[in-house]
């Protein structure tokens, strides 16, 4: 046998030992289980979370806008 048939070989049985090992089942189970607990938090997803952003920031502008408006509007008032 040589050497590129021994680790080729070898490389077969270290992949199919981990296929069949426990760590397999172990991972699909962490997962599992990190899902459910972040399910459970009220997060949102980044993208969610700059859209809100943008709205925000859209929102704060009408606002100064409007309340310069209404500064003017006071000051033609009092006049």
């Amino acid at each position: 046998m040589d050497k590129q048939n021994f680790f080729s070989d070898l490389q077969d049985k270290l992949n199919q030992a981990m296929q069949n090992s426990p760590v397999k089942d172990l991972e699909k189970n962490m997962k599992s289980m990190l899902n459910q607990g972040f399910s459970r938090l009220d997060l949102v997803t980044r993208e969610e979370f700059d859209v809100q952003a943008q709205v925000l920031a859209k929102t704060r502008e009408k606002l100064e806008a409007l309340e310069l408006r209404v500064a003017e509007l006071e000051l033609l008032a009092k006049k």
